[in-house]
């Protein structure tokens, strides 16, 4: 009989701690709904110096910016922001799970993509250039890289691009980030680096003038405002501050704010884009 006393009272106890575990995980979830209340949620990276980069508590980059505008027009202040790590492979799922309201992270519009989410913008078209010592003189472009040690981030586009188009000219290092990639450069394991021009322009700026852009980009990516599928009405809106950035000024500030010490000028033929609710058009 006191066997099964001592049965009944562990299972009791194993239903309680169990009910209080759920219990918890509701109360916190309720209280981080609570605390997001009227606030917007936004996406941005925290590790890309000049885009999205979170510095002792305080977030800045160009992304940062654009993400800033856009919530102020929305009818936001700066204390209703909540910015979230947005990180390459769970942007998506963020947004199809209503982890934020928007993501604004160097996110380029894809046909692929766009089957998942829906984008406003673009606001910025970018373009694949190279990064290089500040000493070199020998890369001059693609056309240069024959025989070239190369890096760039694992699973990234520019790393499929320079399998695509150079898998027989290069070698190509692959790391977890491009910080990492900065660091190879410095140290000269690879002779250059490979991704977006503005992410290279940002990267440049934080290396105090010892690494310089090469200045020939030879792609286009197009960065959009990633919203959950479907959310037209919404996407108008951002499409709106869009243009307004891009007209009162502020667009080009944040460009230049963000790329100090870099002789860094995005390619005029493709901005400042025209946004148009994520479908890809020419500069105005």
């Amino acid at each position: 009989m006191k066997s099964s006393i001592n049965h009944i009272s562990r299972v009791w106890r194993r239903l309680l701690a169990a009910f209080c575990a759920l219990a918890c995980m509701f109360t916190v979830a309720g209280c981080g709904s609570q605390n997001e209340a009227g606030k917007i949620r936004i996406g941005i990276k925290f590790d890309q110096p000049g885009l999205g980069f979170k510095k002792s508590g305080t977030y800045v980059g160009f992304d940062v910016d654009v993400a800033q505008y856009i919530a102020r027009k929305l009818g936001y202040s700066e204390t209703q922001i909540v910015f979230k790590e947005a990180p390459s492979k769970q942007r998506e799922a963020m947004l199809q799970n209503g982890d934020v309201d928007m993501i604004v992270a160097s996110y380029s519009i894809t046909d692929e993509r766009k089957k998942a989410v829906s984008f406003a913008g673009p606001y910025f078209v970018a373009g694949q250039d190279l990064m290089v010592r500040k000493d070199d003189h020998e890369i001059n472009g693609p056309e240069s890289l024959n025989g070239k040690r190369l890096c760039s981030v694992t699973g990234s586009t520019s790393a499929q691009v320079v399998k695509q188009k150079f898998a027989s000219e290069v070698q190509l290092m692959e790391q977890p980030g491009y910080a990492e990639c900065a660091t190879a450069l410095f140290s000269g394991i690879v002779d250059a680096v490979t991704t977006d021009d503005i992410i290279l322009a940002g990267l440049a700026s934080n290396a105090r003038g010892r690494l310089k852009l090469v200045g020939k980009p030879f792609t286009q990516e197009y960065y959009g405002v990633g919203i959950k599928k479907g959310n037209v009405e919404l996407g108008r809106k951002i499409d709106s501050a869009i243009v307004d950035m891009e007209q009162d000024g502020s667009w080009e500030r944040a460009i230049k704010d963000n790329t100090v010490g870099v002789d860094y000028k995005p390619n005029m033929k493709y901005n400042p884009p025209k946004p148009n609710l994520g479908e890809l058009g020419a500069a105005r």
